[in-house]
């Protein structure tokens, strides 16, 4: 392979840990590749089914699964390749693999497509608890767009605190609360069973919608999302040969969770089920309780969730000609000051953009399949089955090939074919 000069500063930067040796035990990478991977587009799994059927989603939801953990099982040949032929000693980011297989702009599309995914998923964030408080505060006049917009200055000043970790109780409070909200939904199917309020009968395996098990796919596409995630992952264990263990044992129960949760919300639901789940929850005081603390959990936690295009922003701003020219020119006290003051207020600025896009979402499920259907499933599938066939190709058995070439080209047209879906049919 011919030697390919890349950036030394990655667009996105790696964790402060990646050259360190590993510190985390079978169990610590358990429980970070789950909070890696599982959020809040578990809510609208049930959705997905209803749409797709029951049966329909579950086929969707293990593919997607088996997919997802095969290419993440590539992007770590691909490092150990790389690493063997001492190439790179230290490919600690996605970017890394992408500069070490197409040059320069191998970088710069890896990273803008996880620039784009981010993007979407502060959209999400914002209009999950928009349609949430939208649902519990019926109040004359407000729609989903005038609570989205009345989180920005909130959104605003937490995006200028320095530490992201000060969020990280507000993250553990919103996957309990996450936690919490499913429980409650098989509670309700439960109940709804013994009461004989529905029949399972009633619950279609499959729907005469084609386009549902596409539009399920997106779905789960974003819910296995957490590539970027990968190599920090596998560097962060004790035992890095132990990883694609753990990974299989993760994904097998993160799977299994999936399917039963959306089994168990379609089933509980039917045809009222909502594109996010905690909309169908009853109006009690413990299930309002629930959505309250998701939407405060959500909120604190979007500053986590914009920071890295945050990071991205100021350092291109910081790489700006005029930029330059007033370090050169002003006083270091003053640049400090005006350097301090552009942050805030492209922070500021980069969170009414999202605000305005969370505005025209039509809906929290639609939009989720929307960003796995397209900048999901690249990063997911496409990116990692080129990025192996690159580096090992010449080592392949033919079916190795084949494997990656069907995937390749599987992730392609599902791409083109989810986005136009779900843009055209929804």
């Amino acid at each position: 392979m011919g030697e390919k000069k890349c950036d030394t500063i990655p667009l996105i930067n790696p964790s402060p840990s990646s050259s360190t040796q590993g510190t985390a035990s079978k169990l610590q990478t358990i429980g970070n590749i789950i909070v890696s991977i599982v959020g809040t587009g578990v809510l609208g799994l049930p959705f997905a089914f209803r749409v797709a059927g029951w049966l329909a989603g579950s086929i969707g939801v293990v593919i997607t699964g088996l997919a997802t953990f095969y290419c993440m099982l590539l992007l770590i040949q691909c490092r150990e390749k790389l690493a063997s032929e001492e190439e790179l000693k230290e490919t600690t980011t996605y970017g890394d693999l992408g500069c070490r297989c197409m040059g320069k702009p191998g970088r710069y599309l890896t990273e803008f497509l996880i620039f784009i995914s981010q993007c979407g998923g502060s959209v999400a964030y914002l209009v999950f608890i928009g349609q949430n408080l939208a649902s519990l505060f019926k109040l004359h006049g407000l729609t989903i767009a005038s609570y989205i917009f009345l989180l920005v200055p909130i959104e605003v000043a937490l995006s200028w605190i320095g530490s992201l970790s000060a969020f990280a109780p507000f993250s553990i409070f919103a996957d309990v609360c996450n936690l919490l909200a499913m429980a409650f939904v098989v509670k309700e199917d439960v109940q709804q069973a013994i009461g004989g309020n529905f029949s399972f009968r009633d619950r279609k395996a499959f729907t005469d919608n084609l386009g549902g098990l596409p539009f399920a796919g997106g779905m789960a596409v974003y819910c296995f999302e957490g590539f970027g995630m990968t190599l920090a992952l596998e560097q962060s264990m004790r035992e890095r040969r132990t990883f694609p263990k753990v990974l299989a044992m993760s994904f097998t129960w993160i799977t299994l969770v999936y399917i039963l949760f959306g089994i168990f919300g379609y089933m509980a639901y039917g045809d009222e089920t909502k594109d996010i789940i905690t909309l169908n929850l009853p109006k009690d005081w413990t299930a309002i309780a629930v959505q309250i603390g998701l939407c405060l959990g959500l909120a604190f936690t979007f500053p986590i969730m914009v920071h890295p295009v945050s990071e991205i922003v100021e350092g291109k701003l910081k790489k700006n000609i005029w930029f330059e020219k007033l370090r050169n020119n002003d006083a270091e006290d003053s640049i400090t000051r005006l350097e301090k003051l552009g942050i805030y207020m492209g922070r500021a600025v980069l969170v009414i953009v999202l605000a305005v896009l969370a505005s025209f979402v039509p809906g929290f499920g639609v939009f989720v399949s929307l960003v796995g259907s397209s900048v999901c499933a690249l990063i997911s599938f496409v990116l990692p089955a080129s990025f192996h066939l690159t580096l090992l190709g010449s080592s392949l058995s033919l079916w190795q090939k084949a494997l990656d070439v069907f995937v390749f080209l599987c992730g392609l047209l599902f791409a083109a074919y989810g986005t136009y879906n779900t843009i055209i049919g929804f």
